[in-house]
């Protein structure tokens, strides 16, 4: 019998956890930073709802009517055998992203848990440890990538109530406490204020430029991994008494939250690194390494606080571990989900052959750093992933039917027919939904 997820709470922590990532607490303040700061926000929070809600609720509500991997319920939506063999090639592809996205994941994880023991190392006065751990190098890539590998598969090897449900019910809520510890000690610092300022006040004069505009909608896409599959395959695993789009806003106001938090921690504290003589923005204005902010702002800063900044050094790389494990395990769980389902094979076994043929994949990117790592991120976040999602909301939206969408949506939420959001989306996200995401995919080549 297949697994279904055991409550509300249990799902919507793994659905957040699937979505808040390193593209939360990472991308998404090195976007703000790099983009007026509040005027970014402001963008930011209105397109998350004009584009990334819509599209969730397709993706949760697909994956709930097909009961199954994302191959065989994309599958289901297709009404002839060339529209089935459409969607499934959709599906196909889809099931690519998560993979590809985990073989590079991996090595920025496997950097966090590197300086996560550089920050107990240096507690301990280990200090050629220290060295060794934050220092960019094959050997501690690899070690890192491995380490980061092995937890996601003892997650995913459990199952979905006993594997991703718990850990995620337990991870989610210390991801939050973290973030308000961090939080309210970074304002005790000096410079924090004039950070916070720049976060929070926007600068309406920017807020319609092109560039930022574009930058925001594709922040919304991505943090919500629409495309990913990761959404669809959790929505495969809920119960049909569910009320999706209750659900749905649910995790895009956590996701949006936790992303809103990252940048009351790291705006702030980039000030604070300022003022304590770190250099953030060269002559022009434009933040300096933004691709590494966390690994090379946050130690320096950190290292100037004394022996309160090392704890708090030690509380930001956990807070970023648990960001990115959440997000492993859905990315794990996309492929597993298809194996298992098809081949008729052990959810253990079949966790640890994929997870150790993508380690595999992660350490080539390793040995051909300079050549591989950006490629796949590019191919798989800003080529593959934005296809995926047009061909989702296509399908969802005219292949699947408003009869059958309505069908799927009103069970769990009897209230559907007469509300406000049934007369709007199904026309929204079959017309302006997919213009948006083309929108997207043109910004991108």
């Amino acid at each position: 019998m297949r697994e279904h997820f055991g409550s509300r709470f249990g799902f919507i922590m793994a659905a957040a956890g699937a979505a808040v990532g390193l593209g939360n607490i990472w991308g998404f303040p090195t976007q703000a930073a790099s983009n007026g700061g509040g005027a970014f926000l402001m963008a930011y929070l209105f397109l998350v709802m004009l584009l990334g809600f819509p599209m969730l609720v397709m993706e949760v509500a697909i994956g709930r009517y097909g009961q199954a991997n994302p191959v065989d319920s994309v599958r289901k939506l297709g009404r002839s055998g060339i529209q089935k063999r459409l969607a499934a090639a959709v599906g196909y592809l889809g099931m690519l992203v998560p993979s590809l996205v985990l073989t590079f994941y991996a090595i920025v994880a496997g950097w966090l848990l590197a300086f996560l023991a550089a920050a107990m190392t240096r507690l301990m006065g280990w200090d050629s440890a220290t060295e060794w751990l934050q220092a960019f190098g094959l050997g501690r890539n690899i070690v890192g990538t491995l380490i980061f590998y092995l937890l996601t598969i003892l997650v995913v090897q459990a199952g979905v109530r006993n594997g991703i449900e718990r850990w995620s019910a337990r991870l989610m809520p210390a991801l939050f406490v973290l973030f308000l510890v961090l939080f309210f000690y970074i304002l005790t610092q000096e410079g924090a204020m004039a950070g916070l300022k720049h976060y929070l006040v926007p600068d309406f004069s920017k807020v319609l430029e092109p560039k930022l505009l574009v930058s925001a909608m594709g922040q919304a896409f991505f943090s919500l991994t629409i495309g990913g599959c990761s959404m669809l395959m959790y929505g495969s695993y809920l119960s049909k008494q569910e009320n999706i789009p209750r659900t749905a806003l649910q995790i895009t106001l956590l996701d949006t939250g936790v992303a809103f938090l990252a940048g009351l921690v790291i705006l702030p504290a980039m000030f604070v690194a300022m003022n304590n003589g770190v250099t953030i923005f060269a002559d022009d204005g434009s933040l300096l390494d933004s691709d590494t902010l966390v690994f090379t702002v946050l130690p320096a800063l950190f290292e100037t606080m004394g022996p309160s900044g090392l704890v708090m050094s030690l509380v930001f790389f956990v807070l970023m571990a648990i960001a990115a494990l959440t997000s492993s395990i859905s990315m794990l769980e996309v492929p597993v989900s298809y194996t298992t389902e098809r081949f008729k094979a052990s959810r253990p076994f079949m966790t640890w052959v994929l997870g150790t043929g993508l380690a595999v994949l992660s350490v080539i990117i390793c040995f051909n750093f300079g050549s591989l790592f950006g490629f796949v991120i590019r191919l798989s976040t800003q080529q593959i992933q934005p296809l995926v999602g047009l061909g989702f909301v296509l399908l969802g939206g005219w292949m699947w039917g408003r009869a059958k969408l309505f069908e799927e949506l009103v069970q769990g939420t009897p209230e559907l027919a007469n509300s406000l959001f049934w007369r709007i989306w199904p026309t929204y996200v079959r017309v302006v939904c997919p213009l948006l995401v083309i929108l997207v995919i043109a910004s991108n080549w």
